[in-house]
């Protein structure tokens, strides 16, 4: 969803709501006393779906209305969302950060960690705070007990299949490989997964390390991946994902995918019939799709070595303050609260985080959703730690050599355990 730059955006026109206060790059007056600056990702009004676009320039809009002498300039982020978080971090420590900002979940501990986040505790009450789900409570509070983010929307990850190729759901990773394998066989490319250098590289492959029980860092943030068990369940995980390619069971292309819309457009073109993406696909896929095309594809639980050893990555944005200056902090609280805690979730069906919104917005009331809530009680969210960034790359890299038989398997995980443990010991 991400993976748009922003030159295409800043060109695009923005479609009014009921009232006309966004003008390029500003939301309200132009003479407005006072101004946020907010750095966002496409989740506002210069998104590529004109849908959701319109809703948000509704939501910015009415939020503004009750603002009239606030000004929010709004600042795109690039595709690139490691770049982009790694440098808004620099600014930050220099004090030259955006007011208010996007942080991705998976780098907030580094953000935490810097000590350049302004608390939110004074503007969420505890009731709110209490209704997060608990792997998001942990995520955005520190150690001193204050919150500083909001968490508003969470993903998570499942095994999409078209039923009339894949009419059951697989269960463990033998029963994929055959599925997959018998789709090659139906004339489909096997199945697609993220396997290039990128995040969702990462997060979507760690289910499987999960699943059987596996770490990646102790209670001290130290890299325990490549020790021991850990490193027999971490190596077990990596050949899963080899020996799809090698079998032909996932074409060799993987190893360069790094993009969850190539996933929508090999759907839609019809030339596979299962892969591993993201939660929000579903509502992307239905958009996509003819109606009797749809019907064909479901989602189900990501396969684990065995039925009983499964897991799958929970992941999602928040919102944080950077400005010292406190009503500026309240405002970007707000507008978290405001715009993207019920609101947004429900405009673009990203999941809650808080579980008494599931209840409150009719969307998430679909089969689909529930079946997704259900499966946010068991996910996994990246570990709190500030090595797990470099963890991440050092997996991309290794994924990299693996799935193009450059390296054996055993050889590139401990390279990058090696590199992880360096960084670790940096920090």
């Amino acid at each position: 969803m991400l993976a748009l730059l922003a030159g295409s955006f800043l060109a695009a026109p923005v479609i009014a709501a009921a009232q006309d206060l966004i003008t390029g790059d500003i939301v309200g007056k132009a003479d407005a006393p006072n101004k946020l600056i907010f750095r966002m990702t496409t989740d506002g009004p210069r998104n590529n779906e004109p849908v959701y676009a319109e809703g948000y320039s509704k939501l910015f809009n009415d939020f503004i209305a009750k603002r009239p002498d606030w000004q929010i300039e709004l600042q795109m982020m690039s595709g690139d969302i490691g770049q982009e978080q790694a440098r808004m971090l620099e600014q930050a420590k220099s004090g030259s950060a955006p007011d208010c900002a996007a942080v991705d979940s998976f780098v907030l501990p580094l953000f935490k960690k810097s000590g350049v986040l302004q608390s939110f505790s004074p503007y969420f009450s505890k009731e709110e705070i209490g209704q997060l789900f608990p792997f998001i409570r942990e995520g955005i509070t520190g150690d001193d007990g204050n919150i500083y983010a909001w968490w508003w929307s969470t993903d998570l990850r499942v095994l999409y299949r078209n039923k009339e190729i894949v009419p059951d759901a697989p269960q463990t990773w033998d029963d994929l490989k055959k599925a997959a394998l018998h789709s090659v066989d139906e004339g489909m490319e096997g199945i697609l997964f993220n396997g290039g250098r990128y995040e969702g590289t990462t997060f979507d492959w760690l289910a499987n390390f999960w699943g059987q029980g596996g770490k990646l860092v102790d209670d001290q943030g130290k890299p325990i991946f490549g020790e021991g068990d850990n490193r027999e369940k971490f190596i077990k995980a990596v050949n899963y994902y080899r020996g799809l390619v090698e079998s032909g069971a996932a074409p060799k292309r993987v190893a360069t995918i790094g993009n969850y819309d190539d996933f929508n457009a090999a759907a839609t073109a019809g030339t596979t019939a299962l892969f591993v993406g993201g939660n929000w696909q579903y509502a992307q896929l239905k958009a996509a799709l003819e109606p009797e095309e749809f019907a064909k594809w479901t989602f189900s639980p990501l396969p684990g070595p065995t039925a009983n050893e499964r897991s799958t990555g929970t992941g999602g944005w928040t919102v944080a303050a950077f400005s010292k200056d406190a009503v500026k902090v309240k405002v970007c609280a707000d507008l978290a609260r405001e715009v993207y805690m019920g609101p947004a979730n429900a405009l673009q069906e990203q999941l809650p985080t808080r579980a008494d919104l599931y209840d409150k917005y009719e969307v998430f009331s679909t089969p689909a959703n529930k079946t997704f809530a259900e499966a946010l009680k068991v996910g996994q969210a990246r570990p709190g730690a500030a090595v797990y960034p470099e963890i991440s790359n050092q997996i991309q890299i290794m994924m990299g050599k693996v799935l193009t038989g450059t390296q054996a398997t055993e050889a590139a995980v401990d390279e990058a355990f090696t590199a992880s443990l360096s960084a670790f010991k940096r920090s």
